[in-house]
């Protein structure tokens, strides 16, 4: 096994952890639909330029379409829109610690659709992981905390469940794209497709005059600025990194170097709101991702 797609992993979690708190302050002037729509429109332009530059438009054939731009629709429209709707109601700690579950879910799902057997420690890692998560939403909070980043907005249960369902999303959003990593498809070209199936869905959704899709704030140049450098950090580089891992790394241990993003979203949070996490959402964000590492290890 060859260290290249470890590096990988841990560098888009790296960029995920700076982008998730760089996203705070847009998406909630936005709103989760519409700061999505427009992450995803400025990553599906600068990821379909960089394919036309590097030529990886050519590798893509007709038998690669459907089941990237599924990935988009699933891994993308709904897991990336979920991701913020939680994080604006939680804040990014406890958003990224839910979105960690995403490397459960795959080992469930590839036991049930692959048959891939439970061992023991894998059992004890899935406990792990959530009991993980629990410590961390309900205790990784201090009584003094003051940050509006760590207040929760509406009820915790809801909450919870729309954090769970970005994972489940993020999730089958990999397991779909690794059948298609695994050919000669260029990882940026297939990354644009994700990117532009997920725009599309996002402006017919807007289209249909949903209200959820509407700005809850008119977009400024400071806004759309912060927007774009976190879709390009986040979804071109982040993202892109992440399809590459895939070409070499097993869908679990790339999901499981993904998911370290809540331990280091720890110490930038500290430095931002100068304010320590305290014990318990370090232990939290450890277990989740010790446990994650007994399922694929």
């Amino acid at each position: 096994m060859t260290m290249g797609f470890e590096w990988l992993a841990l560098a888009a979690a790296f960029l995920w952890a700076i982008s998730s708190l760089i996203s705070v302050k847009p998406a909630r002037h936005l709103g989760p639909f519409a700061y999505s729509r427009w992450r995803m429109g400025c990553t599906a332009v600068m990821l379909t330029t960089m394919a036309f530059i590097t030529g990886g438009w050519s590798t893509v054939t007709s038998v690669h379409v459907t089941p990237m731009a599924l990935s988009g629709l699933i891994g993308i429209f709904v897991g990336d829109t979920a991701l913020f709707a939680c994080m604006n109601r939680m804040g990014p700690r406890r958003a990224g610690l839910l979105f960690s579950c995403h490397a459960v879910f795959s080992a469930v799902i590839g036991y049930w659709l692959f048959n891939d057997k439970w061992q023991g420690l894998e059992l004890l890692g899935a406990i792990l992981v959530f009991s993980g998560v629990v410590i961390a939403i309900f205790f990784g909070r201090k009584q003094t905390e003051q940050h509006d980043w760590e207040a929760l907005q509406g009820k915790m249960n809801i909450s919870i469940g729309i954090g769970l369902l970005a994972a489940l999303c993020q999730a089958l959003g990999g397991i779909i794209a690794k059948p298609v990593m695994q050919t000669d498809i260029d990882p940026v070209a297939a990354s644009a497709i994700r990117m532009i199936t997920a725009f599309v869905a996002h402006s017919l959704f807007l289209a249909c005059g949903a209200k959820q899709a509407k700005a809850v704030n008119r977009i400024n140049l400071r806004i759309f600025a912060i927007t774009a450098l976190n879709g390009f950090l986040a979804m071109a580089v982040g993202m892109t990194l992440i399809l590459y891992a895939l070409q070499e790394g097993n869908v679990g241990m790339v999901a499981l170097l993904s998911s370290t993003t809540p331990i280091m979203i720890l110490p930038l949070l500290w430095m931002i709101t100068k304010q320590r996490p305290n014990r318990y959402a370090w232990y939290g964000a450890i277990l989740a991702v010790v446990g994650t590492g007994l399922i694929v290890g």
